[in-house]
């Protein structure tokens, strides 16, 4: 549990504006005279999201954020991470159904498992009541498709090469 020094206090101010997970910032928008909306998670150094914002009724300076807006601003940059994160697990998590020669349905996946320092992939193949039936480790390269998960069943769920 994080003690109270790790939460940031809240910020609500025009052009920045926070609560205890993110940090909108309005910035001046380097590609025209206009102004952008940055969403930060705060302890990530890179922003979820930056999009167009607002001019003010002067048409030289944004619009200040408010409650409101903010809102709406976490919920966008919240569903863009939701999105990036789902598609990095159906990058890194495939699987397929098969059926042997003996008529058996059987669903086989890969698993990979990203690393720094060297990622590691598993095979594992699983019956139609869910229970797993075989698992290796396989290079992260492996590539699953029906064939190659065919070859290693029918191989014995040896370790492919």
């Amino acid at each position: 549990m994080p003690d109270d020094q790790d939460i940031p206090e809240p910020i609500n101010e025009a052009r920045l504006w926070s609560d205890e997970r993110w940090m909108a910032r309005v910035i001046k928008n380097e590609d025209d005279d206009g102004w952008a909306v940055s969403m930060t998670l705060h302890g990530e150094a890179e922003p979820a999201l930056v999009g167009p914002w607002t001019m003010g009724r002067d048409k030289k300076n944004p619009k200040p954020l408010d409650v409101s807006a903010f809102n709406t601003l976490v919920k966008t940059a919240s569903e863009v991470l939701r999105r990036h994160e789902q598609q990095l697990h159906a990058q890194l998590n495939k699987n397929l159904a098969i059926t042997t020669a003996q008529g058996q349905r059987l669903r086989v996946a890969l698993a990979i498992v990203p690393d720094e320092e060297g990622a590691t992939a598993t095979l594992s193949a699983q019956d139609e009541l869910g229970e797993e039936i075989a698992r290796v480790p396989v290079s992260p390269g492996f590539k699953l498709t029906v064939a190659t998960a065919t070859a290693w069943v029918e191989g014995g769920f040896e370790k492919p090469r």
